[in-house]
């Protein structure tokens, strides 16, 4: 059993450091959505890798059990947000990119639902307290918001403690 204050490392780094064209679109991405350092983008490459996989893997399983451990991924990603309907098939799975991934984080919804000027004017909303869903607060820029929680992001509105 391991210690609670040390979690699972979340993010891979790249296979070679310095591959020009990658650089420039890590660079592009980190502007893009706002991201504070390039261990956010791996994060969400990560993620995505082992979506792919799980998805790679499913391939070689006989028809019945395929069919049944397919419809549980599609469904988990939809109600992630990540696919555009719940008959979605492993074409689309594996046609997801980093950027849907990117656009399921807190901070991007909350500057696409217009609570934020700007990309980065969202990031500084979630990290002091302003943002909540459903009336929880949430300081998670990177947070990845779901289906059913992205109608109830709104302000944090603290309760006044009644005077008596």
């Amino acid at each position: 059993m391991g210690d609670p204050k040390k979690p699972r490392k979340k993010w891979e780094r790249p296979g070679h450091p310095w591959i020009k064209a990658r650089l420039e679109e890590e660079m592009r991405l980190m502007g893009e959505y706002g991201l504070r350092n390039k261990r956010e983008l791996w994060r969400a490459q990560t993620l995505l890798r082992r979506i792919r996989a799980r998805a790679r893997s499913l391939l070689v399983l006989p028809p019945d059990v395929r069919a049944k451990e397919e419809a549980e991924l599609v469904n988990k990603l939809y109600h992630m947000g990540l696919l555009k309907s719940s008959t979605a098939s492993l074409d689309d799975i594996l046609g997801i990119s980093v950027s849907d991934v990117l656009e399921r984080r807190l901070q991007t919804i909350v500057y696409k639902k217009g609570l934020a000027k700007s990309i980065h004017a969202a990031r500084q909303l979630i990290v002091h307290g302003h943002i909540a869903i459903a009336g929880r607060r949430v300081t998670s820029p990177g947070h990845l918001v779901s289906r059913d929680e992205e109608e109830l992001i709104g302000f944090y509105r603290a309760r006044v403690a009644e005077a008596g």
